[in-house]
């Protein structure tokens, strides 16, 4: 048996783990996982008697849904359609003659919804983050990283050789031959092969303050002139921007290489494969499956989802705020709502009291850090009302179902060009209210808390108040934390970005973050080494999430520290496979869950007192190598 003075993650899950088995379409399985697996479940039961006519809500918006559901079910109706929606988007890019001509027909492609490798956007501005402004990303590569990319990457070869296998099968499921196959993929990868030069890596792309280089317009126009952005500007937004943020600074300075005459071989092959490989998941149910193969081989999941299954996910995408909507209302109580409410508050009082006694901080970098927490808005459980834009979501099944998607795909490419240029709206959550999962937004200085997180094993009014605030209250207060990580630090109470340190308190918020790095940087995670930098900030908002629902359980007459830090580690439990853990490491900014249970809880000195853990047991740390930040 396992001691948790040696493992604390394996001695309270370990047992679980033996007899916990991950589905055969997933990747994993555990806390978050078991309850979206639920949620799951619930929502195929409960759509299939919508399917069938019964206890059918009273809603326009869900009979929408309900109609593309039809849809998106009838295996015989796609069969018979096929490939041939696809195969006219594709003769629509082979017609093409030069890269004057693709350049003419950017804006249609656009608008149509048509892949166009021109990687613009609209997002609020980092400097002002009440308006929304033009960005300018990069193109995708085909490995999950640019690390991927190295000479000596154990998987750069196998994963790219898997690519060309799934890719070619797909494309001769659209009538290419032969030699047309390996033309496209030879070029295609050439391409990918100069975009993973130049894009950011995850690593990179996860500190957010680095990303932000505005760029006056004629000044990024100049970069690619051939591209003819102010009549692409023109045809989207009827006018041109003054100026771009752009965070993938290396790839538009190279962009000649992707946007030219003498690029036009490889971009145009690239477009015409990365069309084959938008719509699998459109078409036939075959070629449904073959579309993500590629994508469970790189993850190690044996199975794809069954066809229901993928019917009923194509189908809520379009409408997720509104089966979260009615999710929530069927379960998720008005006093668990209050309660969690409640909640909310408190471990923002607790949050002040601890920077007003925070010991490294000056005056007036604490007295921000409070206006910040002050000013942090929170949403928990749902939102009151839908976007406007789902009123529009009509869905006509005589027009059969991949025009119906493309409807939709426009309508949204076309509010999202709406938006240039016009106040940010705060009251759009990013997450439906039955996905299990939280989120701060820096940009809003906003928490949020759909109502499916707020359950068992996180939250439960059948729990005691100490494990609730080890599972729920340090999930809120990890995103309180995020407020004041390596990348929220950044940011005012506004959500702009925006320099509100001392100085020298920030070189001693770096020194304390950089341990956070050194302790994560190099342990091991299913055999490969987890990167401390990437994952810095999530590992910041852990620990200053643990301290603060540490603080404010010990409020409790009743508390119990072994209940507490018990349900820490079962929020975390997590089977996972070898391949995906492995990528992940690669690319998520958060740390492997085992590391987050046992190397965070080691930073408290309660935690060694509760379980006895003394040197010589493997979890012991020196208390001068115990770190706490906020």
């Amino acid at each position: 048996m396992v001691r948790k003075q040696d493992d604390f993650y394996e001695a309270i899950n370990g047992k679980w783990a033996v007899q916990a088995e991950i589905p055969a379409d997933k990747v994993r399985t555990g806390g978050f996982n078991d309850l979206s697996d639920e949620i799951e479940e619930l929502m195929l039961q409960t759509t299939d008697q919508w399917l069938a006519g019964e206890n059918v809500p009273d809603d326009a918006i869900l009979n929408n849904f309900i109609k593309l559901h039809h849809l998106t079910s009838d295996q015989t109706a796609r069969q018979q359609v096929g490939v041939q929606p696809v195969q006219n988007i594709l003769q629509k890019i082979e017609s093409l003659t030069s890269f004057s001509d693709y350049v003419n027909h950017l804006v249609d492609f656009e608008k149509q919804g048509y892949p166009n490798a021109l990687p613009l956007g609209v997002a609020p501005d980092f400097k002002n983050a009440q308006l929304n402004v033009l960005w300018a990303d990069a193109l995708g590569t085909i490995l999950p990283d640019t690390t991927y990319y190295a000479a000596d990457h154990p998987k750069k070869q196998e994963l790219l050789d898997v690519y060309r296998k799934t890719t070619r099968e797909i494309l001769a499921q659209f009538g290419y031959q032969t030699g047309e196959i390996d033309y496209l993929l030879n070029q295609t990868l050439a391409y990918d092969a100069k975009i993973a030069r130049y894009v950011l890596s995850n690593e990179e792309g996860s500190e957010y303050a680095k990303l932000y280089h505005p760029y006056a317009w004629q000044d990024f126009t100049s970069l690619v002139p051939q591209l003819h952005l102010n009549q692409f500007m023109n045809g989207v937004i009827g006018t041109q921007p003054d100026q771009i943020i752009v965070p993938e600074e290396r790839f538009w300075q190279h962009a000649q290489e992707f946007y030219s005459e003498e690029a036009w071989p490889e971009l145009k092959a690239y477009l015409i494969v990365e069309t084959a490989l938008s719509y699998t998941g459109w078409l036939t149910d075959d070629l449904r499956v073959l579309g993500g193969a590629y994508g469970r081989y790189v993850s190690g999941t044996p199975e794809a989802v069954t066809a229901k299954k993928a019917a009923y996910y194509l189908a809520a995408g379009p409408f997720n705020q509104a089966l979260g909507l009615w999710y929530a209302h069927q379960n998720f109580p008005a006093v668990a709502k209050a309660d969690v409410e409640h909640k909310v508050q408190v471990m923002i009082d607790v949050y002040q009291h601890r920077l007003e006694e925070n010991t490294w901080l000056q005056p007036t970098t604490k007295t921000a850090a409070i206006e910040k927490l002050s000013a942090i808005d929170t949403k928990i459980g749902y939102p009151e009302t839908l976007p406007k834009r789902y009123q529009a979501k009509v869905i006509h099944p005589q027009k059969g179902l991949f025009k119906n998607l493309m409807m939709l795909t426009r309508q949204n490419i076309a509010e999202a060009w709406l938006k240039w240029n016009q106040p940010v709206d705060r009251t759009e959550w990013h997450m439906p209210a039955h996905m299990v999962n939280a989120y701060y937004d820096p940009q809003q200085n906003q928490i949020v808390f759909p109502a499916a997180i707020l359950q068992a094993p996180f939250y439960s009014l059948e729990q005691s108040s100490s494990a609730n605030y080890g599972g729920i209250g340090a999930v809120i207060a990890h995103e309180i934390s995020h407020a004041f990580d390596t990348n929220g630090a950044s940011f005012d109470a506004s959500g702009s970005l925006h320099d509100w340190w001392r100085p020298e308190d920030y070189a001693a918020f770096e020194k304390r973050t950089q341990a956070v790095v050194n302790q994560f940087d190099g342990l091991d995670s299913y055999g490969v080494p987890v990167n401390g930098k990437l994952t810095v900030s999530e590992n910041v908002a852990d620990l200053g999430g643990l301290a603060a629902a540490l603080a404010a359980a010990q409020q409790d007459a009743d508390f119990s520290a072994e209940s507490f830090f018990i349900n820490w580690a079962t929020i975390w439990r997590m089977k996972a496979r070898k391949e995906y853990m492995q990528m992940m490491t690669s690319i998520d900014v958060h740390g492997p869950a085992k590391l987050r249970v046992n190397v965070q809880v080691a930073n408290f000195d309660l935690f060694f007192e509760t379980f006895g853990v003394e040197p010589g047991d493997q979890m012991w740390r020196d208390p001068k190598d115990r770190i706490m930040i906020w």
